[in-house]
């Protein structure tokens, strides 16, 4: 198994350099030269496997380069973390299935591919003797989840950038009281896309790139969404195991990622009906999906800020197969989101994107509503993200089909809003309970890359930072 870039200015590579490269090369992402199948056979023969045995069936798939019963390892010390015995388990409710993703350390979807990669890199950077500069940003949950992901491992430093502000109390102090040596998190006076860009900045300047061995974990990574592709698997067998029916996922997201892991699993043969791209707000995929309008407009800060996102970089994914696989049709595509703010689309691409995807945008009103009523109706207390994809399922699916929606938190991450919604607040876990009152280390700076960089440096050379009290 090989892996190209989306813009197509690299020689194919494996697995392993696809992992510590990140971000290709010439600004692209990287995806698989092809979809490996899985038939009803595969499926069948599936159905009884525990999550970690679904994962090494599934991720095996997509890498010839690492011994079977080292993947085996990486895997199962992967998901031993998590605190249900299903990994990623259903639960139904009022005529929706509740895939539960937030059952590992930081309690979001991202500990699932994140305790993964973080893994992946160690056995890497052994194996070669080298040394890993992750940098990355985050809208909330992939920054905890990365840093928990690597905290303490050998040959790792980690810089996560995120909004100052702009997420829940509980996503900065799980990133914040993260006091390792390794680990160093950036507040920045900006957005999320104002980190975003400046992350990609520094992966785009080739030579600091290389200089200072920088590695992406966030979402530009492959491994994050090939880890990600496993729940979709498992939740399609689960529900289909009494008999098989359409089985469609409502999947809240604002940057790209989850939903397309849910493509390459449709791409790779899984009977999945819909793929629903459920938006708050901040509704440039809904827009795209709904109107063909993919035309940039500011953020706006709602009670699910991991989806406060404007420019959805895994969205460059899914026009590399859109554009028939052209790299160049991509490359003008994004010159244009540059110089004009926007990216025009045919009614043939439409009708492409339409017969693969709907989308929905749910604005805030009405996911406090959801959680005020989902809860009164089946007891069952959703977080705000999670909301946004049921209140989508409810609406645009029929009820006669599986609706899987994709729970990517828990409530108590966000607390606030929970409470506006219900008039209580959250169980409190114990993990979040133990963050109160802990050391935090946190460095605030404005939006600029300069001094951004001249951190990244200096802590790479120095290696600590102080912690506050």
């Amino acid at each position: 198994m090989r892996y190209i870039s989306t813009r197509g200015g690299i020689q194919p590579i494996p697995f392993k350099d696809a992992v510590m490269m990140g971000l290709a090369t010439d600004g692209g992402l990287l995806l698989p030269e092809s979809y490996p199948q899985v038939s009803r056979d595969d499926l069948a023969a599936w159905r009884n496997l525990s999550y970690p045995q679904l994962a090494f069936q599934v991720i095996s798939r997509f890498v010839d380069d690492i011994p079977a019963e080292d993947l085996r390892g990486i895997i199962e010390r992967s998901y031993a973390t998590f605190d249900h015995p299903e990994v990623t388990p259903l639960v139904h409710k009022d005529g929706v299935w509740i895939l539960e993703l937030f059952h590992g350390v930081t309690l979001a979807f991202k500990d699932v591919a994140l305790q993964f990669l973080g893994n992946i890199f160690e056995y890497i950077l052994a194996e070669r003797n080298e040394r890993l500069n992750i940098v990355g940003a985050t809208s909330g949950d992939t920054g905890s989840a990365a840093i928990h992901g690597v905290r303490g491992k050998k040959g790792i430093n980690i810089f996560i950038l995120h909004p100052q502000g702009k997420t829940s109390p509980v996503q900065a102090l799980q990133m914040t009281t993260v006091t390792d040596a390794n680990v160093h998190n950036i507040a920045i006076h900006g957005t999320f896309d104002d980190c975003q860009d400046m992350v990609k900045a520094l992966f785009n300047d080739l030579e600091f790139k290389e200089k200072y061995s920088l590695g992406a974990v966030n979402s530009i990574n492959w491994a994050r969404v090939l880890a990600q592709v496993v729940y979709y698997v498992y939740a399609w067998l689960r529900v289909t195991e009494k008999g098989e029916r359409p089985v469609s996922f409502s999947v809240p997201t604002g940057n790209f990622g989850d939903i397309f892991a849910g493509y390459v699993a449709k791409r790779m043969g899984l009977p999945i009906d819909k793929l629903l791209l459920a938006t708050n707000e901040n509704n440039i995929l809904t827009r795209f999906i709904n109107d063909g309008d993919y035309s940039l407009t500011r953020v706006v800060s709602t009670v699910s800020p991991s989806m406060d996102i404007q420019v959805a970089s895994n969205f460059e994914r899914y026009l590399f197969h859109l554009y028939h696989e052209d790299p160049a049709r991509v490359r003008a595509a994004f010159a244009e989101l540059r110089e004009k703010g926007r990216i025009n689309f045919s009614a043939a691409e439409m009708e492409q994107v339409r017969q693969e995807f709907c989308s929905a945008s749910v604005d805030q009103a009405r996911t406090l509503e959801t959680i005020g009523s989902f809860q009164q109706e089946t007891g069952y207390l959703l977080d705000p993200h999670t909301a946004v994809g049921v209140r989508a399922a409810q609406e645009l699916l029929p009820p006669a089909m599986a609706r899987v929606c994709l729970a990517t938190a828990h409530p108590a991450k966000f607390g606030e809003a929970v409470e506006q919604a219900t008039g209580a607040p959250a169980p409190v876990p114990p993990a979040i309970v133990a963050l109160a009152g802990m050391p935090t280390r946190c460095e605030v700076m404005d939006a600029d890359l300069e001094q951004v960089r001249a951190f990244v440096v200096a802590n790479i050379a120095l290696g600590g930072s102080t912690i506050n009290s």
